[in-house]
């Protein structure tokens, strides 16, 4: 388990320092006795020497792969890595059990741990199926008191373990929670009011249940040390008041993102105190209902304007277009931008769009349609990163964005990395332009909502297109495939797609050919989602050589048996074995409707609810 961490048997008693040069320096000498009573100085052992100048070495290795490579050259490596290591990256929470981490690990300060899988976002999972962070804080509480900065995501989170956050860590200064669930108002309360030094609490996409508790008035009084908020998934009004003197008393504010419960005209307000922002989110972006109908409008242009260092901007979840003008002196400066909430039309998004020219992330609805989409592919000549998310999801809805626009922006956005894009029709001949046009895609992931859809010019499976993306763009790592797909798709990417980590399917494949062409394939696989697809028992056969090596394999509504999955249970006994069925189901069926695997150091959970049979 290099790549989820590293090793360390000492265990510190008090904060270590980044660079403790004394007690390296102490480690260079040995002090002996002698017969005359002086004390002599004898040269250290050669690899104590090593462990010394490595160590130092080592805190300046940053990444991630970088450091699991170096724990693996030797044992005095792999000491001395873990010593130095200050952030953990952990994958998934049930890969490796708290007391290891800890033990492994002494000079923790971040943790970043993940827990559900993807496929969880989607109603594919029960609820309460685990990802408890429970037993992790409380290990780290013991272990690390020292620990800064927590990232979760998809964890279940209670108001007790914020609590213990807040009561365990006197330096905490960063809390960063993403789909996560589990707390509400009166554990942020709790959580504030304790972390003096708290520098980050971001709330992204988390379900934030409402204890009628006023957690914004809690944080403490005087000068705060936040740089970023972002609130915008709570959905609930907040203390607005408590809001405006919080921002007002945090000079280092940096990134603000505000709720749906915010109106323009309260956006002002924060805009006045906190000029000096330079991520955003808006809010609602329309007035408030409560507003007088004499009231005068205050010069939203102007604050907007004294943001000039204001590059993010997001929100607009219940814009009024209207007040879009109000953007336009800062569209010259921005790098991202994200619309994913703002229903516009191509009319409303031209003249913002037409001033971004440094514009590198850009999340949209296809509400903005082809020509929208042209309109960026125009301008956006630095853009890196595009999303193109539906209004209506329905299968059977009809697209206002299609092939034109994904063609448009392959052409004229050359240096795109990274494309998320919804639509109800596409081509093969689009997707082999952008395969070629956009040669430096990491992140490529096409969904042509409706299931079994072709091209809808040829009639042809979408095969030739899939097939081109993974050929000639040699550095893609993560891959999405949808439309109409046969064994043929499955085969180039197999053969080509050498450094594809992260692979979704859904819908596609004639037979379980498909999937062996992908676990014989693509060496780097780390993480496998599978829906609705005819693969079956020889399917999963197929990889038996290569499931050590992955992070996960999600399969669900495909062709399994409990026998299949039985006989990949007992192959490889340090892989947990996880079949899943609805929580109405009371027995297990001959089928199996959910099956999700992934490796462990530490066997199978204890926390397993009852629809989850661990084979």
């Amino acid at each position: 388990m290099s790549e989820q961490m590293s090793d360390d048997d000492e265990r510190q008693q008090s904060p270590p320092s980044d660079l403790d040069f004394a007690s390296n320096k102490a480690r260079t000498c040995i002090v002996t006795g002698s017969v005359s009573g002086h004390t002599e100085f004898q040269s250290p052992y050669p690899d104590q020497v090593l462990e010394n100048v490595l160590e130092n070495v080592l805190h300046f290795l940053t990444s991630r792969r970088d450091r699991n490579t170096a724990s693996l050259v030797c044992k005095s490596w792999y000491r001395v890595e873990a010593l130095t290591r200050s952030e953990l990256f952990i994958g998934n929470c049930y890969a490796v059990s708290p007391a290891r981490a800890t033990a492994r690990f002494t000079r923790v300060r971040a943790l970043h741990l993940k827990g559900r899988p993807r496929f969880a976002d989607f109603n594919l999972m029960p609820p309460d199926w685990g990802a408890h962070f429970n037993p992790w804080v409380l290990a780290f509480a013991k272990a690390c008191p020292w620990l800064e900065k927590v990232y979760l995501k998809r964890m279940s989170v209670t108001d007790d373990d914020l609590a213990t956050l807040a009561e365990s860590f006197l330096g905490f200064k960063e809390l960063v929670l993403v789909c996560c669930d589990g707390f509400g108002t009166s554990g942020l309360s709790i959580f504030v009011s304790k972390c003096r030094q708290l520098k980050v609490l971001d709330l992204i996409e988390s379900e934030v249940s409402d204890d009628e508790t006023d957690w914004i008035l809690c944080f403490p009084e005087g000068e705060s040390h936040l740089e970023s908020l972002i609130f915008d998934c709570v959905e609930y009004p907040i203390n607005f008041e408590a809001l405006e003197r919080l921002v007002a008393r945090s000079p280092s504010l940096k990134k603000l993102k505000l709720n749906r419960y915010v109106s323009i005209g309260q956006l002002y307000r924060l805009m006045v105190q906190a000029p000096q922002l330079t991520h955003l989110g808006t809010g609602s972006f329309s007035p408030s209902e409560i507003a007088g109908q004499g009231d005068q409008e205050p010069d939203y242009v102007t604050a907007f304007a004294a943001c000039k260092s204001l590059v993010c901007l997001s929100g607009f979840r219940e814009i009024i277009p209207d007040y879009l003008p109000a953007i336009y002196p800062i569209c010259a400066n921005l790098t991202s931008l994200n619309f994913s909430y703002a229903n516009i039309t191509a009319e409303q998004l031209k003249p913002i769009i037409s001033n971004c020219h440094k514009l590198q992330v850009f999340w949209v609805l296809d509400s903005i349609c082809d020509e929208g989409l042209q309109a960026v592919a125009a301008t956006c000549k630095e853009l890196r990163e595009l999303r193109v998310f539906p209004v209506d999801a329905r299968e059977d809805s009809d697209g206002p964005v299609s092939e034109v626009g994904f063609q448009a922006i392959s052409e004229g956005c050359r240096k795109l990395q990274s494309i998320l894009y919804f639509c109800q029709r596409m081509t093969n001949a689009a997707v082999i332009a952008m395969s070629r046009n956009c040669p430096d895609l990491v992140v490529f992931r096409l969904c042509i909502m409706g299931r079994h859809r072709p091209d809808h010019v040829t009639g042809e499976p979408m095969d030739d297109g899939f097939g081109a993306i993974v050929m000639n763009c040699k550095k893609l790592t993560r891959l999405a495939v949808s439309g109409l797909l046969t064994d043929k798709a499955f085969d180039y990417i197999g053969r080509y797609g050498k450094l594809v980590r992260t692979l979704s399917v859904a819908f596609a494949g004639d037979s379980d050919m498909a999937l062996k062409y992908v676990l014989e394939g693509c060496p780097q696989l780390q993480k496998l989602e599978i829906r609705d697809s005819p693969f079956g028992d020889a399917a999963l056969c197929s990889g038996l050589h290569h499931y050590y090596n992955m992070r996960f394999l999600w399969m669900s509504s495909c062709r399994l048996t409990h026998q299949g999955c039985q006989q990949i249970a007992r192959a490889m006994p340090r892989l947990v074995v996880e079949v899943i069925r609805s929580a109405d189901e009371e027995e297990m069926d001959v089928c199996v409707q959910t099956l999700y695997m992934y490796r462990s150091l530490e066997g199978p959970r204890n926390d397993a609810p009852k629809f989850v049979t661990i084979l």
